[in-house]
């Protein structure tokens, strides 16, 4: 049977500014979904029915309808700050907080007519890459509800897959959008490095943390993406890009260019830690390769040349950004052990130290970009791994929980330390239904290629019309 969530986010749109169906309509829809299903998935930890209600009101009567995302249900991250709206940051220090200010990325969304139905769930500040805390439920899979969803955009990948929002926004700082959408077979980008003005949340150290969509499709994804670009203010970005309203969007729809991708399966943590890429993985990446090659697309191995520094500087970066979090004395205790390992080391790096790190890390982004010089793209698995089950990281060993998090997530932090534009595409499904994905890096400012690529892929696999059974 059809229902309006069955539409792509685009579809949505058309049929708003058409009067097919109204703000109000679509956002009742998805309200009901939300409260049927939210229980058992964990994709919202604050649902803002009335508010929403009003809101839809409010693009009715007075929200041009020539902007972005006029009338389109949307969820914010509960990393970002919404004046009036429980706050958690995936953290029980601030179970109870309610900011007096909005975030600019939240008020981006909302100038573009977007209409926030609550918060998404996330883990713990943002730092982990699955979305298990203890101030909320786990966000579980809806391909398996034994699974997780990744993170640390978990509870918007799982509203998106599930059908509970038509597309949403999340953050990425070491593959937090990438992961939870390949997860769940869905379509995330990271975008370059100050392509997205707008930030939120706590400052992100080293630049890593960007804005991006996750989406169903493509064309979805560069449309939410058009959105965050065009709202934002350009005096706070770190590399302006030119402007061409739509450009995004145009790239994916067209889906044109024939290029030359480099295939990779080594990562820069493979002198750290034992990396093992699974038979899953390995099947995604052979029948992306297969696809592209058919489309005329050039195919070339590529390996990353060994970098021993990689992640002893990566591991000092992510502890010192977590010296950040507000939490001193007896507030520690409210911490999750991860959280406040990462806290502890942070708070002891000397500046040498972490001087050293950022120079490691800017030394490898120039090297990266230049090793990848020669190609359009890079393709890697998204994820070393299928699916985790919930509960399968460590909850009282924070240097094993890091290592598993390396361990199923290698191709995602060093697009994040090189500013480089990625994107997740579900192209394959296991034997057991579970989605597993490819990911494309580019350029700088490489967007358009990876969106046109990605666009081509989608047609050949047409993933877009695949649903998780249950829901």
């Amino acid at each position: 049977m059809f229902e309006l969530h069955h539409l792509t986010a685009q579809e949505q749109a058309d049929w708003l500014r058409r009067g097919d169906v109204s703000p109000t309509e679509l956002t009742e829809h998805y309200l009901a979904r939300i409260e049927r299903l939210n229980p058992s998935l964990g994709a919202f930890t604050t649902v803002t029915a009335e508010a929403a209600r009003a809101r839809a009101a409010q693009v009715e009567a007075g929200v041009p309808r020539a902007v972005a995302l006029w009338g389109l249900p949307l969820g914010d991250k509960d990393l970002n700050a919404r004046a009036g709206v429980r706050t958690t940051y995936g953290s029980r220090l601030f179970e109870h907080y309610v900011p007096e200010e909005s975030d600019e990325i939240v008020r981006v969304l909302d100038s573009a007519g977007g209409i926030s139905l609550g918060k998404t769930n996330a883990p713990e500040f943002g730092m982990p890459s699955y979305t298990e805390s203890l101030v909320a439920p786990p966000a579980r899979n809806p391909y398996d509800l034994d699974l997780g969803a990744g993170g640390s955009s978990g509870g918007a990948a799982v509203a998106v897959a599930a059908g509970l929002l038509p597309v949403a926004p999340g953050s990425d700082g070491g593959g937090s959008i990438r992961i939870p959408a390949a997860a769940t077979g869905l379509v995330g980008l990271k975008p370059s490095r100050g392509r997205v003005p707008s930030h939120a949340g706590f400052a992100s150290l080293g630049g890593l943390v960007a804005p991006g969509p996750i989406a169903r499709t493509v064309a979805d994804a560069a449309m939410l993406l058009d959105a965050m670009v065009e709202g934002g203010d350009y005096q706070y970005a770190t590399r302006a890009p030119s402007w061409d309203g739509g450009a995004l969007l145009n790239a994916a729809v067209r889906g044109e260019g024939r290029f030359e991708i480099g295939v990779m399966t080594t990562s820069p943590w493979d002198s750290a830690y034992e990396i093992s890429l699974s038979d899953e993985a390995r099947a995604a990446l052979a029948v992306a390769v297969d696809e592209l090659a058919v489309l005329g697309h050039g195919i070339e191995e590529l390996a990353l040349e060994p970098d021993d520094t990689y992640g002893p500087a990566f591991r000092t970066i992510w502890q010192a950004g977590a010296a950040n979090i507000p939490a001193d004395g007896e507030q520690l205790e409210l911490l999750e052990p991860l959280t406040r390992w990462l806290v502890d080391r942070g708070r002891g790096l000397g500046a040498r130290e972490l001087g050293q790190a950022l120079s490691t890390l800017t030394a490898f982004e120039r090297s990266v970009i230049r090793q990848f010089s020669r190609v359009d793209a890079v393709m890697t698995p998204s994820l070393a791994l299928t699916p985790r089950p919930v509960g399968w990281y460590s909850a009282d060993d924070p240097e094993l929980n890091f290592a598993q998090q390396v361990q199923y997530t290698p191709y995602t932090s060093f697009a994040n330390v090189s500013g480089l534009p990625a994107i997740t595409l579900p192209v394959a499904v296991t034997e057991t239904g579970l989605p597993m994905g490819v990911q494309l890096i580019g350029r700088p400012g490489g967007e358009h290629t990876l969106l046109a690529i990605g666009a081509q892929l989608e047609r050949r696999f047409a993933w877009q019309r695949r649903h998780p059974p249950q829901w």
